[in-house]
């Protein structure tokens, strides 16, 4: 199953887990809930890791270059991500709990827990908002001090994290899955989740084409140009990243359709690579609706000012996810469980989803990309022009 991609595996094992958990016995299901009990904790572990291994380094990179135009772009990124998200949530609000019956929240509500055949306690270094302050600490300071030892420092643990992401979290996550869906099924509760987010995905599809739109109407009518042909110009990169669900992978072509709606060179090459790793308006967007659905089913809090925390910590935790398989989902992890505060198995529902769905978050980030180029090269531009004037103002002449 290696060779193929994370999206198949995931596909398989939900299907798998469904079909057979109804007909395996208590016994073998609960070898299942024991791996990921144990899988589960070892998440628990690295995910404060994780945050400080690709926060830390990425401010560092970011802080290091530090500018007007820096600021500009990273704040207009971080604030399409943040609008996304409560956009999300306010729709969510309105429609989900109409899709939502009661026969399902019931089947949740009276689902028998299988417990493990032992259980194993592995407590974090830290909780997750003290690694998130600790990274922005680090680096801030590593930027501002420019300590070539801690910066080095950072940047290979970030390796060894990522290589820990990918030789021993991914390769295991569909067998965790597997056995959350096999758990669900034998419960009774699986059929009825499945049910409801076959409709929430309906709705977000429809919600990732509405963040295009706003975000090119807007573009489009800063810089005095049709919104439509500018999105039609980035839809090499849309029909990319479908294929390759790696915002990183479609920067070539992201780069290419970018300079076509007449951007400046010097700006495009600029927002372009930064962009596809700090703007992630329609991974926010998918995040934020999986999460509120699950709240909704299991009966949890999901208050404005609650997911209003979540939305906004969520925007700076998934700074560096873009450089990871499903590094979005993994920099979820943290706010899920210290904002909304899922379990484990609430914690891999969401991972399992938004995987599912990848390509089409990936596809309306890198898209959103070309948007924001545009108002930021307008934005570039008039500055530009302003200072040109007033440099030709003759000062008044001293008496």
């Amino acid at each position: 199953m290696k060779k193929f991609g994370l999206l198949p595996r995931i596909i398989v094992a939900i299907v798998l887990g469904v079909l057979i958990g109804s007909v395996l016995p208590a016994g073998w299901v609960r070898v299942f809930v024991t791996f990921n009990h144990v899988f589960s904790q070892f998440l628990g572990f690295l995910i404060p890791l994780i945050i400080i291994g690709l926060v830390a380094p990425a401010i560092a990179d970011i802080g290091h270059a530090a500018g007007k135009l820096l600021l500009l772009t990273v704040g207009l990124a971080y604030a399409d991500t943040i609008v996304a998200g409560l956009l999300a949530f306010a729709t969510g609000t309105m429609l989900f709990p109409l899709l939502i019956d009661a026969e399902t929240t019931m089947a949740v509500e009276k689902a028998e827990t299988l417990q493990p055949y032992f259980q194993l306690q592995i407590p974090a270094i830290l909780d997750v908002m003290a690694a998130l302050v600790s990274s922005f600490v680090i680096g801030i300071g590593i930027a501002y001090t420019d300590s070539p030892v801690l910066k080095k420092g950072f940047s290979e643990f970030r390796i060894i994290i990522e290589k820990t992401i990918q030789a021993a979290i991914i390769p295991l996550l569909p067998l965790y899955i597997f056995g959350i869906f096999l758990g669900m099924t034998y419960t009774g509760e699986a059929y009825h989740i499945l049910l409801v987010f076959a409709k929430i995905i309906c709705i977000i599809f429809i919600l990732h084409i509405v963040i295009l739109l706003y975000e090119f109407l807007i573009a489009g009518g800063l810089a005095r140009k049709n919104p439509l042909r500018l999105l039609v110009n980035m839809l090499p990169a849309y029909f990319t990243a479908l294929g390759t669900s790696s915002s990183a992978a479609t920067i070539p072509v992201t780069l290419r359709q970018t300079k076509k709606n007449e951007v400046s060179d010097e700006i495009a090459s600029f927002c372009v690579p930064l962009c596809a790793t700090i703007h992630l308006s329609g991974s926010m967007m998918k995040l934020t609706c999986c999460a509120l659905t699950v709240c909704l089913i299991n009966g949890l809090p999901h208050d404005m000012p609650l997911f209003l925390h979540f939305i906004m910590l969520l925007g700076i935790c998934m700074v560096a996810a873009p450089g990871v398989p499903g590094g979005a989902a993994m920099a979820a992890l943290g706010p899920l469980a210290s904002v909304l505060g899922f379990n484990p198995e609430a914690q891999a529902l969401i991972v399992a989803l938004y995987i599912a769905m990848d390509s089409f978050g990936t596809a309306c980030n890198v898209t959103g990309d070309g948007a924001l180029a545009v108002i930021i090269d307008k934005l570039h531009k008039n500055h530009a022009s302003k200072s040109l004037t007033q440099e030709k103002v003759p000062e008044p002449d001293e008496k």
